[in-house]
């Protein structure tokens, strides 16, 4: 059976009816502001969080629960011999739940665009309580979901169940935090998102990334040039010589790699110079004069690479509105996990690091089955490379390479049989 909850709640929906059983069973419930008001308008008797402390709400409300007696309560354990000293020491009792969650930032976005009343909605204590004490479900119970409260009506729960409450908990406070990072974000509101109708954001995380590339000129990066860009970076760092690779729609359209960088830009163009009209640009080279004066012989959306010479540059400004990023970490940045939303949640999975496993490989040849002493330097050198590029392809994906440029690539079909035609 629960012994004492601190509750603070911004969403108060079925709360009073969770907690009446339990506080008839003997809970002692301690809360503060608007959440002691309700409960008490609803019968519930509620210790007030100045009570505990002896210290009143300041700030016009936003210091409330940050203090060691709240806190000590929360995170104090009750197996260590020094914590339950320090209880005994300051004549603090612990908690066994705790009933939080925060206020509606989201909504204050939607209602307001004044940024001061913005700021006075981000909530502090709520997420502080929270984390204190998820970090300590294998005592105590946090609940920051209503739909959970059918959990409370035995009494108790089980570790497992405490550990999934936990993780509930700092999943809100991290969506939480990212509504404010948005929010607060102003300067890196794109334009618009995959289609005219959706807003987007470019949300850095950490200091390694685009945000390091030094933008020369063009017109503001869009939501599709940010994908592609990530797209075509990822495959020309997998490739060993110097290469370009040529990006639609997320796609490689052509990829080169040769001893020079001009002749590797001038593979990935010619492999399909139709579909490479409008497309993204990554190369692991430094872009010279030449290079970039058959980069501006067509149109281009937007060139990426480690490092522009002077030169080259000077030829980039007769295409003002063609974006140029000069990164110089880009080859050696990597990010370990790759992360999607879907419905309600999150996929994580770690980066496609394509193995070459030469020791598994097969040589069909018109008569027999050879051997790798059957391939030139060559042929090996284009297996690795349409092995890297037909993992950046969406699947269904073929890749038909030669001599270190691309051929045909299929994409996206629902069967290998189109995607070879």
């Amino acid at each position: 059976m629960f012994k004492r909850a601190l509750v603070s709640v911004s969403d108060k929906t079925g709360l009073a009816e969770a907690l009446k059983p339990l506080v008839a069973q003997g809970l002692e419930v301690v809360s503060s502001g608007g959440t002691s008001a309700y409960l008490k308008s609803n019968g519930i008797k509620v210790t007030d969080v100045s009570d505990v402390t002896g210290f009143p709400e300041v700030l016009g409300g936003r210091v409330k629960t940050l203090h060691p007696k709240v806190h000590m309560g929360l995170l104090a354990l009750t197996d260590d011999s020094n914590h339950q000293a320090d209880l005994k020491k300051h004549d603090v009792q612990v908690f066994d739940l705790m009933i939080c969650n925060l206020y509606a930032f989201e909504e204050t976005v939607k209602s307001t665009e004044d940024l001061a009343e913005r700021i006075e909605h981000i909530d502090i204590g709520g997420v502080t309580l929270l984390r204190a004490a998820a970090k300590n479900f294998q005592r105590i119970t946090v609940v920051s979901d209503p739909s959970d409260y059918g959990m409370l009506r035995e009494g108790s729960v089980s570790e497992e169940q405490r550990r999934e409450l936990a993780v509930k908990a700092f999943l809100h406070t991290s969506n939480y935090d990212m509504q404010i990072a948005q929010a607060l974000t102003q300067k890196n509101s794109l334009r618009y998102g995959e289609n005219p109708h959706q807003k987007s954001l470019w949300l850095p995380r950490g200091k390694s990334g685009f945000q390091e590339a030094r933008i020369h000129q063009g017109k503001e990066l869009s939501y599709n040039n940010l994908l592609d860009l990530d797209a075509a970076t990822r495959l020309v760092k997998t490739l060993k010589k110097n290469a370009a690779v040529i990006v639609k729609h997320n796609n490689p359209c052509g990829v080169g790699q040769a001893d020079q960088g001009y002749e590797a830009f001038k593979k990935a163009f010619e492999s399909d110079s139709i579909s490479s009209f409008g497309g993204i640009v990554a190369v692991n080279f430094t872009i010279d004069k030449k290079t970039a004066e058959l980069m501006t012989s067509f149109f281009l959306e937007c060139v990426l690479a480690p490092q522009i010479s002077a030169e080259a540059l000077e030829v980039f400004k007769t295409k003002k509105n063609l974006r140029i990023l000069e990164w110089a970490g880009m080859l050696k940045h990597h990010e370990e996990k790759d992360i999607r939303s879907i419905a309600g949640g999150f996929l994580v999975q770690d980066q496609d690091q394509v193995p070459l496993q030469k020791e598994s490989w097969k040589v069909y040849l018109p008569e027999r089955i050879g051997s790798e002493s059957d391939l030139t330097k060559q042929d090996l050198e284009d297996i690795e490379f349409g092995i890297s590029v037909v993992a950046s392809l969406k699947s269904n994906a073929i890749a038909v390479v030669k001599n270190g440029t691309t051929l045909g690539l299929g994409m996206g079909q629902v069967n290998r049989v189109d995607s070879v035609k």
